[in-house]
């Protein structure tokens, strides 16, 4: 069941009633409807997959409480290796098993050696790397006491399948949201006005900007052999503004539905592309998992505290793992590798955290620079984008060897037939209006709320109806 799917418009509406006017009574029965909504919503993907989610929620929950209850520092280290161990076993398992095995048998023919993996060509679960982290960051968390074992099993089963954020994101916090699920949720009028406004954005970003951008990205990186240079250099722009417009859009959709019912999730997007570096990109890019793993793998693995060996190393580390995280593929862990080369000379200049402000514009000099800084950056993160939306290593380096060596730069007519410059002008309207939307959530809240409010409405109609129906990209991860 898709977010941009008449399934959700009928599914939304049907549970919003029942949990304000049916299981309104109490924070449990309120708690229940949602965990109900949110197994169907879970099983409409495979509901032979829900056993992963109740064994996933079920193993961390009573391990966090035998944790709790150890007399011991090794009793509590044991629950602890045993739950990481088992989760991150069935997210190998299912993700990496077959690349792994893959890997290892080119590496073995290289050497000469002839070997025959026996792939499992499993069925990835939806989500399994969002649910999983939310259950890891709970019990670590329990583990260092920085919150207490929660024993209300129905409270922290919403916590974990809570089915706005459970397929994609974003990756919450124990300390945010479980004490929201902990007491009884009012009806907000304007909170619900808020996450409908958001809900719109969210699918003006997926069904206009995505999915418009996907046709034309799909149509370049699938014959990028036949393309000139302008139209390779805009294939990577498209693809740009369609994960973005995907993913954030999806987001979007998540915290205007969970405000719906009167919970908040974490803000996962914060208009990226106006970062003036890579650093303050990845603190406005995919916020949650950004800072997931500076809790519990950066920081763990000393941060910053250390000499400039251990700042690179642990640079390089979470981005690479980052990277991995995304997928079972090499051209992943190249991306990460990448982003981590662009961080490491801000790292090694102490500038890494230099661009905290707001981002201010005026008829000077340096907002010049701020203009070529943010121009630069999104230059770098395009680039890497090519190896993130390439299926093979040597797919990506073909792409950006023929877009750097055939300088042809006319316009072609793609084989979908219609012209790069179709979409440009979408993609202008698009950057402008966030970009005087960016001190806000999101662009429709506000003065003259209603305006903006119809003339999305109108988009989605007009333009939306017309572009191809696609599914979310980071539901694969």
């Amino acid at each position: 069941m898709f977010f941009n799917s008449v399934s959700f418009a009928i599914f939304l509406p049907i549970v919003f009633v029942l949990y304000w006017l049916v299981f309104n009574k109490s924070k449990t029965s309120q708690n229940t409807i949602l965990i109900l909504a949110s197994y169907y919503f879970y099983s409409c993907w495979d509901w032979r997959f829900l056993f992963l989610l109740v064994f996933s929620t079920l193993l961390d929950y009573f391990s966090a409480i035998m944790m709790e209850n150890s007399s011991t520092d090794t009793k509590r280290k044991i629950w602890l290796w045993l739950t990481v161990g088992i989760n991150l076993g069935f997210l190998g398992v299912f993700k990496y098993y077959d690349f792994f095995a893959s890997s290892f048998a080119v590496l073995l023919n290289g050497f000469g050696l002839k070997a025959h993996p026996y792939l499992l060509e499993l069925v990835l679960p939806v989500g399994i790397s969002f649910y999983t982290f939310h259950g890891l960051s709970y019990v670590i968390d329990t583990y260092y006491k920085r919150i207490t074992a929660e024993r209300n099993f129905i409270d922290y089963s919403l916590f974990v399948s809570y089915f706005p954020l459970l397929v994609a994101g974003p990756i919450e916090r124990a300390t945010h949201l479980l004490p929201q699920v902990k007491i009884k949720r009012d009806f907000n009028f304007e909170k619900a006005k808020e996450g409908i406004y958001q809900i719109i954005w969210g699918l003006v970003k997926k069904v206009v900007i995505a999915d418009s951008c996907a046709t034309y990205a799909n149509a370049i990186f699938d014959h990028y052999e036949s393309m000139n240079s302008l139209t390779l250099l805009l294939g990577a722009v498209y693809f740009a503004f369609q994960i973005y417009g995907d993913f954030s859009g999806y987001s979007d959709i998540a915290l205007g539905t969970s405000k719906l019912f009167g919970i908040d999730l974490l803000k996962n997007f914060n208009y990226p592309y106006f970062s003036r570096d890579i650093a303050e990109f990845w603190r406005r890019w995919h916020i949650s998992l950004s800072s997931w793993f500076k809790d519990y793998l950066y920081i763990p693995l000393g941060g910053s505290k250390g000499g400039t060996w251990m700042k690179v190393r642990n640079t390089f580390i979470i981005f690479i793992v980052s990277g991995f995280w995304h997928g079972a593929n090499w051209t992943f862990i190249i991306w990460g590798f990448l982003n981590a080369l662009y961080f490491l000379p801000l790292l090694l200049q102490n500038k890494n955290r230099a661009n905290m402000d707001s981002i201010v514009l005026g008829r000077n000099l340096a907002s010049i620079k701020t203009l070529v800084s943010m121009l630069f950056t999104f230059s770098l993160t395009c680039f890497a984008w090519i190896f993130f939306r390439s299926k093979s290593i040597v797919e990506a380096f073909g792409y950006i060897k023929r877009m750097f060596s055939n300088f042809h730069f006319e316009s072609q007519y793609l084989n979908n037939e219609r012209y790069n410059f179709e979409l440009l002008l979408l993609v202008l309207i698009f950057v402008l209006v966030e970009w005087y939307s960016r001190t806000r959530e999101e662009p429709l809240s506000g003065k003259f709320s209603w305006i903006k409010v119809t003339l999305a409405l109108i988009a989605l109609l007009t333009l939306g109806v017309y572009s191809d129906y696609k599914e979310f990209i980071y539901f694969q991860f």
